[in-house]
Formats: C-alpha cells, sequence, structure tokens
C-alpha cells in the first residue's frame, strides 16, 4: 500500500555551503534532503522510502561547534510503500525453487510462496522450472502472480522487508 506522510528530518549544510543565500540555500537543503532520503531506504514503521512530495517548511538553522555545520530542522512529504497482512498484491516470480517461488513487488524483492499455499500446482523440476495446475495454469519465471500477503518480518540489518504470501482464494494466481 502506498502512503503519505509528513516527516520531520533534519538536514545538516557543510559549512562552506553558508555563503550562499536564498533559494541557492533552499536548493542545498533539498539536494541534501535528497541524498539523505535516498541513503536511508526503509523503516520498519513507514516501509520503503520512495520519493519525496512536497519540502513544507525549513527552520532556522543551528551551527554545530565541532564542523561549523549548520543543522536545519525541516518538514516534508513523502510517498512510502509498506504491505500488510491481507492485502493482495501483484508480483513478478524471479526464481522457481521446489519448495515454492519468489516473486518482487515494488522495492520488496523477498516474496516467499511456499508450494503449501499453491494447493493447485504441482512442481515440474527442469532447465526451467515451474508450477503448474489441472487447468494448465502455469507460474514460472517472469510471471505477474496476484496473491494475498499472509505476514511480513522487517529485517533490520538488510532494512527491507520479507513477506509469506499465498495464492490460495478467488482470482488469486497468475495474471
Amino acid at each position: 500500500m502506498f502512503l503519505k506522510v509528513q516527516l520531520p528530518w533534519n538536514v545538516t549544510i557543510p559549512a562552506e555551503q553558508l555563503d550562499e543565500k536564498g533559494l541557492v540555500l533552499q536548493r542545498a537543503i533539498t539536494l541534501q534532503l535528497m541524498d539523505d532520503f535516498a541513503t536511508k531506504k526503509a523503516t520498519k514503521e513507514l516501509g520503503y522510502l520512495l520519493a519525496v512530495s512536497t519540502l513544507d517548511d525549513i527552520g532556522e538553522g543551528r551551527i554545530r561547534r565541532q564542523t561549523g555545520d549548520v543543522l536545519f530542522p525541516i518538514c516534508f512529504n513523502c510517498i512510502t510503500f509498506k504491505i500488510f497482512r491481507g492485502e493482495i498484491l501483484e508480483g513478478v516470480v524471479h526464481r522457481v525453487l521446489r519448495h515454492g517461488v519468489f516473486l518482487k513487488c515494488g522495492p520488496i524483492e523477498t516474496i516467499f510462496l511456499s508450494a503449501q499455499k499453491m494447493p493447485d500446482y504441482q512442481h515440474v523440476p527442469g532447465e526451467n522450472p515451474m508450477f503448474i495446475s489441472e487447468k494448465q495454469s502455469k507460474i514460472e519465471k517472469d510471471v505477474v502472480v496476484r496473491f494475498s500477503v499472509i505476514g511480513t518480518k522487517w529485517i533490520e540489518s538488510e532494512r527491507e522487508f520479507q513477506a509469506v504470501v499465498s495464492v490460495d482464494g478467488d482470482f488469486l494466481g497468475p495474471v
């Protein structure tokens, strides 16, 4: 699910850029915000940080005594992506194993669809492994699959989410 959130943040501008005024300083703050935002990647509470939409407020800068850099408190709106239990989404198969398949959905690359959660499908090994149903519906590499989210897990060390999903239900499976 895409979320629009407002975040308070602190942006540090190097001392050598401080002689600039007005729009040039605002541009430096915006560029530093974008750089900091890109390196953050994701948070447990908000999900994946996708895009800054508006810069709403720039507070008064405070000089850091150690470096001479200036710390500006800011407030901005951004778009995030986080999946929730029970949500119906679509993902692309990128790896097929005997026990299930891995899918990608937006920025999430570790979505596991277990063979146990595909009750009408049988695994077919070979050079291009796949799962096939009695109705000849195939789940193989690069196929788009509609699924239901069973659960998610936040991995702090990787700063990303993992999800377990199912295609056991109406209108779920290959698209």
